[in-house]
């Protein structure tokens, strides 16, 4: 093994005759954000339950140089989690469960924990079960922030916050970065993964189909464009940056490459546009109309 903090090589994961992970290779570097991204079913939080030690696969697995499964007590000592759907002891409060998690990892920062209790507006006096899902996701945000370790492992950590606090979680996760930190992030927003990773692995039908730099994977950074012109339009099914072209009435919908959008605007401005809409596709459009080719 190199010193990667996380590395999985060829990790397999079966479920009676239901192969949910064909054999991974994931690494991560000190002081990096990875980003895990991939459909519903995929086999993210497969993966991510292996590295955690809470189910065990085949191949190897190591974090901290350390093997997932045998060593998980050892590698939880420096490393927080976040899912996506967090469950609390109803009868505790917030607070208090923040409390209870910061004094497991052994590295209690006061200072931090109130600041960051500020930050996302968490009435921590009130007991766990009276929390919406937005509140427990902050509740389980706090106490991994809020800890001094080195790997944090986000899966779908922003489910059920507004957009607001969205934004708070990637500025801390910037901070993190900052600081050292190394995160693996699966996310289903695609702008939160374009604004904070360093590299991607997408996943597929329990299989890594790809991985790099999102600014190198083009059809990832693509908009949805619904356009209607005074004149008709000629050729648009003939621009290579233009995919899944489609008519409804009097309006051409189709998707664009971000970087292509003022040659494309060029192109129609020719036509006279009476209206013009613009929507950054999502991860779901994009599997669909990409990946499921």
């Amino acid at each position: 093994m190199n010193n990667n903090i996380l590395e999985l090589k060829d990790v397999k994961k079966a479920y009676g005759n239901f192969d949910a992970l064909k054999g991974i290779d994931l690494s991560l570097k000190s002081g990096e954000i990875l980003g895990f991204i991939g459909p519903n079913g995929a086999g993210k939080t497969t993966t991510i339950r292996i590295i955690l030690g809470l189910i065990k696969g085949s191949g190897a697995c190591k974090v901290f140089g350390l093997d997932c499964w045998n060593d998980s007590v050892e590698i939880h000592k420096n490393l927080a989690y976040v899912p996506g759907d967090v469950n609390l002891w109803p009868n505790l409060t917030g607070g208090e469960v923040i409390d209870f998690f910061l004094k497991l990892q052994g590295k209690e920062n006061i200072s931090l924990k109130n600041e960051l209790i500020e930050k996302f507006n968490l009435d921590t006096n009130k007991k766990c079960k009276t929390y919406s899902k937005g509140n427990r996701q902050k509740v389980a945000l706090i106490s991994a922030i809020a800890s001094d370790v080195d790997l944090y492992i986000f899966d779908e950590p922003t489910s059920g916050l507004d957009p607001l606090m969205e934004n708070l979680f990637q500025e801390e996760v910037k901070r993190l970065k900052e600081s050292g930190k190394t995160i693996l992030l699966s996310s289903h927003i695609l702008s939160e993964v374009e604004k904070l990773c360093d590299t991607i692995n997408i996943i597929k039908d329990g299989k890594i189909i790809e991985k790099g730099k999102l600014s190198d994977m083009r059809h990832l950074t693509m908009s949805n464009i619904s356009v209607s012109t005074k004149n008709k339009i000629i050729g648009l099914e003939n621009l290579e940056y233009v995919k899944d072209l489609s008519f409804e009435n009097e309006y051409a919908n189709f998707k664009v490459e971000n970087d292509r959008i003022d040659e494309l605007i060029k192109f129609l401005s020719t036509y006279e546009i009476k209206s013009l809409e613009s929507r950054q596709a999502t991860l779901e459009e994009l599997f669909m109309s990409h990946y499921e080719r």
